[in-house]
């Protein structure tokens, strides 16, 4: 026993013996086989995962390259329908400003009408169509004015359009950018020293979106603008027609007008016509009327010498003595001459107060005529030459 205890003791001793190191041998060549499947596994699982992820970051690039062409489409059209919008608000601008000096003119024709005498500013056609050209021209100019603020808000609608697509752009171009990066990667292509450890591997829940609501973005942002470029187009359409109105409306409006003032001063110039020839006639008549007259105190003046001679024989003879106061034919004679002459005396004195009594007539009349031609000659001038004046220069073109 103490032989055998010797041995023994001598192995354990000495290390494992030949059981114990075959076990380790075969643990340690079970161990590198499976090391070398899991090696072989992860090396493939590795490059699988990697293509994998390669082509999800392609697909993902083609998804914002295909996004980001119907952003840029939709972008390109908000720009384009923004310039054509400014370019409406510029037309309307001119159109307000085209609006102002039609205004002015037409409250200058009223106001130069109001110059005329007051038997003359009666409310006549040329003054409603002045009043009604006024309304219009008001009512243009305010609606307009109108319409350039819807056009402004538009424009703003569109800037604002124009604003979320770029911004949506520039996000999706960095998106790109980082996955056309991220797909370039390779096992190779980071340096070992530079690579990211302390960044975060992906976002905050509370930043994360999901690809359902990042399409969604996008289709919010174009939606949007073909939205307001639906709006824009029809708002230009509606412009366009209301340009072409307002402007017809001006011009028949003016034409309407043009047309009351011609009929208004051609029956002013019949009227003066129709004066002066009453004038010509009622002097013709004064002067006619002042040699009556005349002839009348000429005659009077003349026949009053006869009547004196006839008086004088009268008295004469009324000296005659005693029996030879007869009444005589001579003295029948005599009282007959005296009566008739002192009649047409008085006849011709009465005729010559009818004459006087005329001409006065015929006086206040000339003044008359001559006060009423003056007030024509007044109208003509202020709806003739001032208010033709003032309009001539006035057309209306296409806005």
């Amino acid at each position: 026993m103490a032989l055998m205890d010797g041995p023994l003791r001598w192995r354990k001793v000495s290390g494992p013996n030949a059981v114990d190191v075959e076990a380790a041998r075969s643990r340690s060549q079970r161990l590198t086989a499976d090391s070398s499947r899991l090696l072989s596994q992860v090396d493939k699982t590795s490059q699988h995962l990697q293509q994998d992820a390669k082509q999800t970051l392609e697909q993902r690039v083609r998804d914002i390259r295909f996004l980001r062409e119907e952003l840029e489409r939709r972008l390109e059209e908000v720009l384009e329908e923004i310039d054509a919008l400014v370019a409406f608000k510029t037309r309307v601008e001119r159109a307000l400003e085209a609006c102002s000096d039609p205004l002015r003119v037409t409250l200058l024709c009223l106001d130069e009408r109001t110059k005329r005498a007051p038997v003359e500013q009666a409310c006549d056609e040329v003054e409603r169509e002045l009043l009604r050209e006024m309304e219009v021209f008001e009512g243009v100019a305010s609606l307009l004015q109108r319409t350039l603020e819807q056009i402004i808000e538009q424009i703003r609608l569109n800037r604002s359009a124009k604003y979320h697509l770029e911004k949506d752009l520039k996000n999706k171009f960095q998106a790109q950018s980082i996955d056309d990066s991220c797909t370039l990667m390779t096992n190779h292509s980071l340096n070992p020293n530079h690579r990211p450890k302390d960044l975060p591997l992906s976002p905050s829940p509370s930043m994360a979106v999901s690809p359902e609501e990042w399409e969604g973005l996008s289709g919010i942002n174009i939606s949007r603008a073909e939205q307001e470029k639906a709006n824009s187009a029809s708002l230009r359409v509606l412009v366009d027609s209301l340009l072409e109105q307002t402007a017809c409306d001006m011009r028949s409006q003016l034409q309407a007008t043009a047309s009351a003032f011609q009929r208004k001063i051609q029956e002013t110039k019949t009227v003066k016509a129709q004066m002066e020839e009453h004038l010509a006639r009622v002097q013709c008549e004064l002067t006619s009327q002042k040699r009556n007259m005349e002839a009348l105190g000429v005659a009077v003046a003349e026949k009053e010498i006869p009547l004196s001679v006839a008086q004088a024989r009268l008295s004469a003879r009324a000296q005659r003595p005693g029996t030879e106061l007869c009444h005589d034919p001579a003295q029948a004679r005599l009282l007959v001459e005296v009566q008739e002459l002192t009649a047409y005396i008085n006849k011709m004195r009465k005729a010559a107060a009818l004459s006087a009594t005329a001409q006065q007539s015929l006086v206040r009349c000339q003044l008359e005529l001559e006060d009423n031609l003056e007030v024509k000659a007044n109208s003509l001038y202020v709806d003739e030459v001032l208010c033709g004046q003032y309009r001539e220069p006035t057309v209306i073109h296409h806005f």
